[in-house]
């Protein structure tokens, strides 16, 4: 059997087909990696005890072992959000919407993964866990808040794992570990059963080691859930798929994008080639109101968690990390001209998208400005915008997603490089990623 550091889940799944493997030494070969490789990582809190055995072995993803950020309810174990503190003393009662699919697919879960707390930041450094650190390099973070999810699969401990994003937090450290992150388009995807950081801006995603893994684990969790007040019943849609030489592709280029690090540049660059080599035609855009949308999703995350948490917070401010306790008494001095000023770019920025991709199939932009940054005396909150300034806009559009692996920095870091398509277009930002990936 391939290590289950390279094994995707399309080639796990082949396995079990052939019966060369069976759902129970895939498992264990993961458990093995836990063993070895949890004690430095720090991707679960406690290594997990009993793991969820499939119970479809011929579903969709019949035995194959995934991995649930600790804001998403799994039935039997507490939610602890990286918070414990204040949450975590009892068992969920039920799964999340997610999780429930993945069970009736077949998942194995093997347990639930370390998270930047309450999902208010996007390092993975948490006070209280202790930091996640990435696989590539221990000293370094892996990004956030689905910081145990990326590390997971990055290291093999899992072959996939759900997360969250409200500013970037599956995209971000999909980039930082060299993994695949997508975020679908909002509405997509259920959240019922997943603590809320933001009600007008989460998103739950999937990270996997390539796009096709992607796209298997968001076809299980994707559909109109009645209980969900965001979700939306999206009526079927026929898109036929175009030709890799049909698509038309906007490099954002400009000052705002130019302020990321050279070596993210140059794999910017060599994405824009690689899609120029599949005969797309690359046209170079400049995005006016990028860095607004940036400022009015962060804006709306820290009002709308300091709405979310607003007891805790008057009860037992002390019991928050530094970061977090300060990221959420700025939320709460929010003014409800500044929220509404947000919403209202919000509002702007969704129309502009709308018809900014008439002309346009995909977005070609960087994931994050840098490559992961040293967790020795980093602090997270100053950090923050460093690291969603290319990512949070399409959270306050809601728009599909996608962090592709791009190559590595000259220290050996993982780079990403973003796709963004339009709403409800997940299938040809799916497509345009998997071209990518093969092409690179």
């Amino acid at each position: 059997m391939d290590s289950p550091a390279t094994l995707t889940i399309h080639r796990a799944r082949e396995l079990l087909q052939a019966g060369e493997i069976t759902p129970d030494e895939l498992t264990s070969a993961c458990l093995a990696v836990i063993e070895a490789k949890n004690p430095t990582l720090n991707v679960f809190a406690a290594p997990p005890a009993n793991p969820e055995k499939t119970s479809n072995p011929q579903g969709e993803l019949g035995g194959i072992p995934l991995v649930i950020k600790d804001i998403i309810d799994v039935a039997g174990q507490p939610t602890a959000a990286g918070s414990p503190n204040f949450f975590g003393q009892q068992p969920a009662l039920k799964d999340a919407l997610v999780v429930d699919k993945l069970k009736y697919a077949g998942a194995a879960i093997l347990g639930k993964v370390n998270t930047h707390e309450i999902a208010l930041g996007i390092t993975g450094i948490n006070p209280h866990t202790g930091p996640v650190r990435n696989p590539h390099n221990p000293e370094r973070i892996t990004g956030g808040s689905s910081s145990g999810s990326a590390a997971a699969v990055a290291s093999g401990m899992a072959l996939g794992a759900l997360g969250t994003d409200t500013g970037g937090s599956v995209r971000i450290p999909a980039a930082l570990c060299g993994v695949v992150g997508f975020k679908p388009t909002f509405g997509r995807v259920s959240t019922r059963g997943v603590l809320p950081l933001s009600w007008n801006l989460d998103h739950v995603g999937v990270l996997a080691k390539t796009v096709a893994d992607a796209a298997l684990l968001y076809s299980v969790i994707a559909g109109y859930d009645p209980q969900d007040p965001n979700c939306v019943l999206v009526q079927p849609g026929f898109q036929m798929q175009k030709e890799m030489s049909d698509f038309r592709v906007a490099l954002a280029v400009g000052d705002y994008i130019s302020t990321a690090d050279p070596e993210i540049l140059q794999a910017l660059a060599r994405a824009a080639e690689a899609f120029a080599s599949l005969g797309a035609e690359i046209v170079e855009v400049e995005i006016p109101r990028l860095e607004e949308a940036a400022h009015a999703n962060g804006t709306m995350v820290i009002a709308d968690a300091a709405a979310f948490h607003r007891e805790r917070l008057a009860a037992h401010p002390d019991w928050f990390g530094e970061d977090v306790r300060a990221r959420l008494e700025k939320g709460r001095s929010v003014s409800s001209t500044d929220y509404a000023l947000a919403r209202r770019v919000q509002s702007e920025m969704k129309r502009y998208f709308g018809l900014f991709f008439d002309p346009f199939d995909v977005l070609l932009l960087p994931t994050t400005a840098s490559v992961a940054a040293p967790i020795e005396g980093l602090d997270s909150a100053a950090y923050a915008p460093r690291l969603t300034r290319f990512t949070a806009p399409f959270n306050l559009t809601g728009m599909p997603a996608l962090s592709v692996p791009c190559g590595f920095s000259p220290d050996g870091l993982p780079i990403g490089v973003q796709l963004v398509a339009p709403a409800w277009s997940e299938q040809v930002v799916l497509q345009a990623g998997q071209a990518l990936e093969a092409a690179l």
